[in-house]
């Protein structure tokens, strides 16, 4: 391994760029596959974890958690709250997630807890743009996990608009690109996160 790639595992997460992320991701899986006896230490884990639900790459981030051996989740129970949010995932509990998130976290943890928050509120409004016509304030802030003043001031961001007086919401829709070349994988997996997300 080189001295760089080191430091940018035992390095405290910082707040980071996409690739950033990428790059720290693609180094953690390295050291857990090299680990002496294959079992690594729990910061790695628990910076995997994260960064798989940074990604929304929650088979990954599954598969990783089944990996990790029962005393390292046993002894370092940050380990097993990151895995909480991952749980709230899988089952779309917006509200479930951001209250784990809001949970007290290591100062090395915060700025990857922070990025997971903030992608998670992205996700949420794009999953509303492209599923819903109009939602009610109060499930809009729900499901961003911000105060209704937030959610509302949110909203007009994105310049959507707002009915005080049935205080609803009417999502733009977003603008589809013209190259929708998008592999049919790619497209299945979207579909079912906006079906998922609507059944829920």
């Amino acid at each position: 391994m080189r001295h760089n790639d080191l430091d940018l595992v035992t390095m405290p997460c910082k707040m980071a760029s996409d690739e950033d992320h990428d790059r720290l991701l693609k180094e953690l899986e390295i050291q857990e596959l090299e680990a002496p006896g294959g079992v690594s230490t729990p910061d790695v884990y628990g910076k995997l974890l994260s960064l798989y639900l940074l990604n929304n790459d929650l088979s990954n981030s599954k598969f990783l958690w089944k990996r990790i051996p029962q005393s390292i989740k046993t002894s370092h129970p940050e380990v097993g709250q990151i895995w909480s949010i991952g749980q709230k995932m899988w089952q779309k509990d917006f509200s479930g997630i951001y209250e784990t998130l809001s949970k007290d976290w290591s100062d090395e943890m915060k700025p990857l807890i922070i990025a997971i928050r903030e992608k998670t509120v992205k996700r949420a409004l794009d999953l509303v743009s492209q599923a819903y016509t109009s939602i009610s304030s109060e499930d809009f802030s729900k499901v961003l996990g911000l105060s209704l003043t937030e959610s509302l001031h949110m909203a007009t961001e994105q310049g959507w608009t707002e009915d005080s007086q049935s205080k609803m919401i009417y999502p733009k829709k977003p603008e589809i690109p013209v190259e929708t070349d998008a592999p049919s994988e790619q497209q299945l997996s979207r579909l079912t996160e906006y079906v998922s997300f609507l059944e829920n």
